[in-house]
Parts: structure tokens; C-alpha cells; sequence
């Protein structure tokens, strides 16, 4: 039971409902046992003609146990799908509180399809564990047990026989099921995560598949991933009635060697022939669940995949809990990189390698380097989204991977090369940063970015759809200038905006961050006299680092050939 120890972890926090699914199942049973013999013994004393009041007592046993079975299969239902609801609740909640912080890293390593088949679809998954192969076989061996003991009282021979039945098609069939489906190893759940990742690739690739004429092709594909997903369901539907056909089968032919075998007894006077209907209903019904053992093997293989599914995604990646510090402070942070190297999971080479500099309290850096130097990589370093393979990121004077990741982020305004906007209002999107601020400091940050033309209910479509280039990075330019950090870590963040608003974008951000660190990653190199110090990349390692005019004056240096290949383009 290993694999399905995250659900196992989520069913205990429910004992008391589990407790109840279990007694209110075993009464269900129990009385519907009682409720057959009590029938069958009705029919045997009715064909004697008995005294009324013999039959009296049995008619309104029958109804009790009638009664008292549908009251305890009601409260079973309620029991069971109530933990469930509330373990999947609880579940659901645990894997969020798992991924959350891995948010970043965790498309680095898996589609984002395959993300949404293992969030949604694993742990829709489990809530089969506790209704299909948790508490049905407690219920069941309980309600046997009991059975075989009252059975004894008047045959032992033919209770014998159902606990060798029960033997059988309670624990040995079963078992023999679960190394079928361990050796068959479904696919099912593998296949709806590639047909999950194929159509968000369909999706969001929709416009260049169309532009490409690419489209039809994609989606032949898409209907080849369907058709293999639905063949996979279908044979596992097939194999699950197969079992389920088996276990009916064998369970009639058992009630019918009891039926025989009572019938042995009677005949040779050791039985009474009032007991035999009684008897081989006891045989009829004892049995009568025991198809829903079929689908046991099937659901425990499906709730260990989903388990260790979900495990996967987070395995090895989550923070030390007890073991991070909380970074509290208003003032502004100090960065510094000893010769650290960063490699994305899954590749060979280090994106960025040895890169040693720092960024001292409240000073102004610039990195620049042609695309495909290790900017963003360091910035993603910087954020702890990217662990660091060699070296040390100190994040004033103490490694990063000390400080707890959101205590850091709280100290932070961050804008990235794609910054999401969310299905809503332009105010939504904008209070995200700051949900305190008004609506009078809204506007003013949409004025300092030159959105004073949008107004606060307009809306924006999911991914800012409707909003241009420009507008999505000076929209996302508002959101920090309302959120007080005193450390700015910014991407490429006016890399739309033509020359002039650029400039003077970046003059409300200097008059913004007078005294804030501020690190700014950027392509172009116009207006990069105001920083304290520039860092140059080329190929993942840092080529140079100075001033401006340090960079500048430098005979053949590599930021003043950048600098002159920039020059000519614009003259150009």
C-alpha cells in the first residue's frame, strides 16, 4: 500500500466517516442476509400451514429487517460519498499546497497538458479508493464471517462451504485479478495525458497552425491520440466485465453446491426440510456482492498510478519544511553570485556557467547580452525558480535556498518576458499585485505607464487576448508600481514599446526606485547611463562588468561593439 500513501493520508483525517461506512455497510449486509433466510424460511413454514401467529412473527421480522436494510444502506451511501467528497476536498487542497510553490519549475519538466491530466484527472481518480477498494471488502468479510457463524447453528457442512467460498472469491480471485492488471499495465491513464497535453497544444496553437495551414494535419493527430485513448478505455471496460462475469458465475455455482448440499442433508434425515429454502437463500445473498470484487483489482492499480503520478510531479522538488527561514524586512535586498552555474532540468550543458558579480542594497544594474546569453536564466535563478547546480546566489549574505520562497517573493516586484493576465477587469488584473489599493493609486499607475485611455472596468480576455503587445507590458508595469517592494527584478520590460514611450516609461521607474535595488534585464542599450553597473553576457558567462562609461570607452570591448551595432541599426 505504498503508492497510495497520499490518499491513505487524506482517508485517516476522515476516521469517523470511514468508521460509519464500515458499520452501516456491515448492518446493510448483515440485514440483508437476514432478510432472505427470514423469506426463505417464511415460504418453508407457509407450505406447512403453521399457526397464524407462527407466521405473524416471521411477516413482521421480514419487514424489520426490510426496514432496517434500507435505513442502513441509506446511511452507508451518505457515509461514504461524504468522505469521499471531503478526502477528495482534502486532496485536492494537499497537491495544490505541493505544486504551488514548484509553479515555475513545473513546466520546465512537463507539458502543460500533462499537468492538468495529473491534477484533475489522478485525483478524480482516487476518489475510487475508499468507495470501490477500501471499505467494500471489510464490509464484505465481516458480513460473511458473521453469516458462517449463525449459518453453523444448523448446518455445518453448508458453512463450511461458504467460507471456503468466501476464500475463493474474496481473496483468491481477486489476487490472481490484480497480477492479470498488474501484468496487462494499463495505459489509460498515460493516454489521457498525452490526448490532455496534444489539445492544449491544439488550442493555444490554433492561429499558427491556421496561418501555417497546419491545422487539419494537428488535428488528425489530436483524433489519433483520441482514438488510441478510447481503444485503451474500452479494452479495460472489457476486461473489467470479463472478471466480473467470472466472479458472478462462480458465486451462483457455490450458492448451487450449498443448494445441493443441504438437499444431501435433508434426504438423509440429518437436515430438516424446513431449513433447505432457508439455507440456500443464506448461499444466494451472502454472495450477492461479491461481484463488485471485479472492479477491486481494476481500481486499486488505478489509484497506485495516480498516487505515485502525483508524487512524480512534485518528488524531490519540495522545500525542506522546518528548515527555512523567513526573509522579514522592508529595506532592499543585496545579491550576490559566486561562481554559480545553472542548468533546466533535462539538458546536458549549463544555460549559464561560473557567473560570479554583485548588486549591492539600493544600487541600479543592468544585464544585457545578445539572446540566448543566460539573462533570463539568472533571473529565474534569482527568484528561486531554478536551483542552483554549482556556486552559491546569496541573497543578503545568506543562500538563497534558506530563505522560504514566498517570504522572498514578498519582497519582490517581478516582471517576466510573458506576463499572464487573467480573464476580468483591467482593475482585477492590475490589484493582483496589491488588492489594498485604491482605485485614485490605480489610475495614477495607468497614467505613469500612458494607460490613462483604459478605464478600470474594462475588460481583458483570458491572457490579455485583446490587449497588444505594449499594453500587456505596460499593464504588467502597473501592477508593481502600486505594490511597495524595495527590490525590482525586471525582463525585457519595455521591449514592445517603441523609443520614445520607452524612455519615458523608464524615467517613472527610476523616480520610482530611487532607493530600491533595481535589476533590469534588456536587449537594448539606450539609456543605460543612469545604472551603477553593467554586466555583460555572452554564452552563459559574464564578459564584462562596469559602468557605462567604464564599458563604453572600452578599446574593443564587447558591450561597445554591441554598442555600435546598435547605433548603425537605428541609423539604418
Amino acid at each position: 500500500m505504498k503508492k497510495v500513501n497520499i490518499i491513505m493520508r487524506m482517508l485517516l483525517k476522515e476516521k469517523k466517516d470511514v468508521l460509519l461506512s464500515v458499520v452501516f455497510g456491515f448492518i446493510a449486509g448483515l440485514t440483508a442476509v437476514g432478510l432472505f433466510s427470514a423469506s426463505g424460511y417464511l415460504i418453508s413454514q407457509a407450505a406447512l400451514a403453521p399457526p397464524i401467529y407462527t407466521l405473524m412473527v416471521i411477516v413482521a421480522m421480514v419487514k424489520l429487517l426490510g426496514i432496517t436494510s434500507a435505513i442502513s444502506r441509506y446511511g452507508e451511501r451518505y457515509f461514504s460519498h461524504r468522505g469521499t467528497f471531503t478526502m477528495l476536498k482534502n486532496l485536492r487542497v494537499y497537491v495544490y499546497d505541493k505544486i504551488e510553490p514548484l509553479a515555475a519549475s513545473l513546466l520546465q519538466r512537463y507539458r502543460s497538458g500533462e499537468v492538468l491530466a495529473r491534477i484533475v484527472g489522478d485525483v478524480e481518480s482516487l476518489q475510487h479508493f475508499f468507495l470501490r477498494v477500501f471499505y467494500p471488502p471489510i464490509v464484505l468479510v465481516t458480513v460473511m464471517l458473521t453469516t458462517i457463524v449463525f449459518t453453523t447453528v444448523f448446518s455445518f457442512g453448508a458453512a463450511v462451504t461458504i467460507f471456503f467460498g468466501m476464500i475463493l472469491l474474496v481473496f483468491i480471485m481477486p489476487w490472481i485479478f490484480l497480477l492479470l492488471q498488474g501484468r496487462l499495465a494499463s495505459s489509460v491513464r498515460k493516454q489521457r495525458g498525452e490526448l490532455s497535453s496534444e489539445f492544449t497544444d491544439y488550442l493555444y496553437g490554433f492561429q499558427e497552425l491556421t496561418i501555417y495551414q497546419k491545422a487539419e494535419t494537428k488535428q488528425q493527430q489530436l483524433f489519433t491520440v483520441m482514438e488510441r485513448y478510447e481503444q485503451e478505455k474500452l479494452r479495460e471496460n472489457r476486461r473489467r466485465a470479463v472478471r466480473e462475469a467470472v466472479l458472478i458465475f462462480l458465486s451462483f455455482l457455490l450458492a448451487l453446491i450449498v443448494l445441493v448440499q443441504v438437499s444431501f442433508y435433508v434426504t438423509t434425515g440429518s437436515l430438516s426440510g424446513i431449513l433447505l429454502a432457508m439455507l440456500f437463500m443464506i448461499a444466494l445473498t451472502v454472495f450477492e456482492d461479491i461481484p463488485s470484487m471485479a472492479a477491486f483489482p481494476a481500481y486499486l492499480e488505478e489509484s497506485k498510478q495516480a498516487s505515485e503520478r502525483l508524487s512524480q510531479v512534485w518528488e524531490g522538488d519540495q522545500e525542506p519544511k522546518g528548515t527555512l527561514r523567513e526573509l522579514d524586512t522592508t529595506e532592499a535586498l543585496t545579491y550576490r553570485l559566486d561562481n554559480v552555474s545553472l542548468c533546466y532540468p533535462n539538458q546536458a550543458l549549463p544555460s549559464v556557467e561560473g557567473v560570479s558579480f554583485n548588486i549591492p542594497q539600493g544600487s541600479k544594474t543592468a544585464i544585457v547580452g545578445a539572446s540566448g546569453s543566460g539573462k533570463s536564466t539568472l533571473m529565474q535563478a534569482m527568484l528561486g525558480f531554478l536551483p542552483v547546480v554549482k556556486g552559491q546566489l546569496l541573497v543578503n549574505d545568506t543562500p538563497i535556498e534558506t530563505w522560504g520562497k514566498e517570504s522572498l517573493w514578498r519582497q519582490l516586484n517581478v516582471s517576466l518576458q510573458q506576463n499572464h493576465f487573467f480573464f476580468g477587469t483591467v482593475h482585477d488584473n492590475i490589484a493582483l499585485a496589491n488588492p489594498e489599493a485604491g482605485e485614485e493609486t490605480i489610475r495614477e499607475a495607468l497614467a505613469k505607464v500612458h494607460l490613462e485611455h483604459l478605464s478600470l472596468n474594462d475588460h481583458v480576455q483570458e491572457n490579455g487576448a485583446n490587449l497588444s503587445g505594449g499594453e500587456k507590458q505596460r499593464l504588467a508595469l502597473a501592477r508593481l508600481l502600486i505594490y511597495p517592494a524595495q527590490t525590482w527584478l525586471l525582463d525585457e520590460p519595455t521591449s514592445s514599446l517603441d523609443a520614445i514611450t520607452e524612455e519615458q516609461i523608464m524615467d517613472q521607474l527610476y523616480q520610482q526606485t530611487t532607493a530600491a535595488t533595481f535589476i533590469i534585464i534588456r536587449h537594448r542599450l539606450v539609456g543605460l547611463e543612469k545604472m551603477d553597473q553593467i554586466i555583460v553576457m555572452d554564452q552563459g558567462k559574464v564578459v564584462e562588468t562596469g559602468t557605462y562609461q567604464e564599458l563604453i570607452s572600452k578599446k574593443n570591448g564587447y558591450f561597445q561593439k554591441m554598442k555600435q551595432l546598435e547605433d548603425q541599426q537605428i541609423q539604418w
